[in-house]
């Protein structure tokens, strides 16, 4: 499965966010300057995580965007979904019953092998992204990266 650059770049942000002190917050400029990554489009799948309820926003001189709930209640797939919607990459469309090949009707009663398959794989990739949280993130940080990010992201 390829998921767009957008979606590296949220999860990045995300976990970046969840360094910060609580209530801490950080622009999309300061996301996109931190990551060298455009801000207008930063900021638009941002707000998508916003809607989502993974992120808040808040406006004003010291605003910005923060975690909306504890880093241990955020999954990654979450994050993803928020930025890539939640529908199965694959779609059959039955082409096992086209062309010179094609099967019969009464022989594709049964879901097909291979999209069952697949299903399974989106649905094991589903749950495996379920079972991470942004707590389980930053215990595999190294000791030294919160208080980095926090001084090159926010200044602070």
């Amino acid at each position: 499965m390829k998921l767009p650059v957008s979606t590296e770049w949220v999860l990045h942000c995300v976990a970046s966010l969840a360094q910060l002190e609580p209530g801490g917050t950080a622009s999309a400029a300061q996301l996109a300057e931190y990551f060298d990554v455009p801000a207008p489009y930063l900021a638009k799948q941002l707000q998508s995580v916003v809607k989502a309820g993974v992120l808040a926003a808040t406006t004003g001189p010291r605003g910005g965007f923060r975690l909306a709930r504890p880093a241990a209640e955020i999954t990654l797939l979450e994050v993803v979904e928020a930025v890539d919607g939640a529908s199965a990459p694959y779609e059959c469309r039955e082409i096992r019953q086209r062309g010179k090949g094609g099967l019969p009707p009464e022989d594709c009663r049964e879901t097909c092998i291979l999209a069952a398959k697949m299903a399974d794989a989106h649905r094991a990739w589903r749950a495996s992204l379920a079972g991470v949280t942004l707590v389980d993130i930053l215990d595999a940080l190294p000791p030294t990266a919160p208080a980095r990010t926090r001084s090159l992201l926010t200044g602070r």
